[in-house]
């Protein structure tokens, strides 16, 4: 006689009862389930009953009934989750929200999400969690514990579903695909957030300032920014991160590990993006499209802050004079010239800059670095964005223009110095005598009148 136990169980305890049990367990036409019939424990009873007689019927049918009574009912024990899944039925609803589960344990631990309650807490941090498994995943990022190790290439995991994920990229597999344009993804939850960029749905909005995000992932970065939270900060230099991501990454800077290099030209890189992004240098792909102009770019940032030229949007402002930029890094390299800083030194001859691509392009002029080559009369250049200038003097392409009487030019730089004669704008003075003047050159020569 198999005897088990329903009433007063811990989910853990049915889980490992029905582990045991699966064996012997048959699904009837009915839908209901019942245990199969063990030889071993017939040929017992049948032995008892040549020695001691069929016996009294109705302890048979008894003990007939108390091995099926338990796996009958499980639908009204705690595992009805388990028969209804296979059912496809959620009888499960939460009051708040009105979600559906098939687990009366599940609805319990979709309710913390409401109540915030978290039960489950970090020894080491004080994190909170709901459940206990994530807890433990969360556990394995202080001791550097990574049991799921991929085969293909050796790299390890905390979870075995980001190991599912991984092992996709070595085999290409992307089952999820938009039925928009073709795009294929790895995990199911990537094309949810894909296609909202052909709806151009943004659900999630912030309570502080109003604007909405793709992702709830992005909304929760962008609170800390009212909140001045940054919780990653570098042991080396206590630069703080809003991000594990951006902090992971700005340690490379420190111990030089840059684990992914460019098959063509071997430069390294820091992140698989950069990297990807490098790439594009080589093969000419310029994915990223703007609807107005048609212009290409090669990343998406650049487009997105392309587009502001059309839309006439400035963002970024300087608190001490009021000049507004389309980029933040602009406006980062203009607060300098109000205090004078140069972070950025020429280690040959001393010379100062206020950004880092500038400290760049020069080091190159000392090195005579050039990367980039005119395939048409072989010129080179130490910039990328230098050999885009001069390839226009052989296309005769000005694809700057002047809004006001036309004029066309083939750099930015020459517009807005351009812009100036129809605005009268003088943005260089003289600091000796007050003098204004339009074009930076113009207030130089004006300097030496002076000396």
């Amino acid at each position: 006689m198999v005897k088990i136990e329903v009433d007063n169980i811990s989910q853990d305890e049915n889980q490992e009862v029905l582990k045991q049990e699966t064996d012997t367990l048959t699904v009837t036409d009915s839908g209901s389930l019942e245990l199969k019939e063990e030889p071993e424990e017939l040929e017992t009873k049948e032995v008892k009953e040549e020695e001691h007689g069929s016996g009294p019927q109705p302890m048979v049918e008894k003990d007939a009934v108390r091995n099926k009574i338990p796996f009958q009912n499980i639908p009204e024990t705690d595992h009805q989750g388990t028969y209804k899944a296979h059912r496809n039925e959620n009888p499960f609803s939460c009051l708040t929200c009105g979600k559906c589960l098939s687990r009366k344990q599940s609805l319990d631990r979709h309710m913390m999400t409401h109540t915030a309650e978290k039960p489950f807490s970090c020894i080491t941090c004080g994190k909170g969690f709901i459940q206990k498994y994530s807890l433990t995943c969360h556990m394995r990022t202080h001791t550097d514990e990574k049991p799921f190790s991929c085969l293909a290439c050796g790299k390890s995991f905390i979870q075995k579903n980001i190991l599912t994920r991984h092992i996709k990229t070595h085999t290409c597999e992307k089952p999820f695909s938009c039925l928009t344009c073709g795009k294929g993804f790895v995990q199911k939850n990537k094309l949810i957030h894909h296609m909202r960029s052909h709806t151009g749905e943004k659900p999630f909005s912030c309570v502080t300032c109003g604007k909405c995000f793709f992702q709830k992932h992005s909304l929760t970065i962008h609170i800390k920014t009212h909140t001045g939270e940054k919780p990653f900060s570098c042991l080396t230099c206590g630069k703080g991160f809003l991000q594990k991501r951006s902090w992971t990454f700005h340690m490379r800077s420190h111990s030089g590990e840059k684990h992914f290099s460019c098959l063509t030209c071997g430069k390294h890189f820091i992140e698989s993006s950069c990297l990807r992004k490098h790439m594009r240098t080589h093969t000419g792909e310029k994915p990223f499209s703007c609807v107005s102009c048609g212009r290409d770019f090669t990343h998406k940032y650049s487009l997105n802050c392309h587009m502001r030229i059309h839309t006439g949007e400035k963002p970024f402002t300087c608190a001490t004079c009021g000049k507004a930029f389309i980029q933040k890094r602009n406006l980062t390299g203009h607060m300098r010239t109000h205090t004078g800083e140069k972070p950025f030194s020429c280690l040959t001859c001393g010379k100062g800059f206020l950004q880092k691509r500038s400290w760049t392009f020069h080091m190159r002029s000392h090195s005579g670095e050039k990367h980039f080559s005119c395939t048409i009369c072989g010129k080179d250049f130490n910039q990328n964005s230098c050999l885009n200038q001069h390839m226009r003097t052989h296309t005769g392409e000005k694809p700057f223009a002047c809004i006001t009487c036309g004029k066309g030019f083939t750099q930015r730089c020459s517009l807005n110095s351009h812009m100036r004669t129809h605005t009268g704008e003088k943005p260089f003075s003289c600091i000796i005598c007050g003098k204004g003047f339009s074009h930076k050159c113009s207030l130089s020569n004006h300097m030496r009148t002076h000396n």
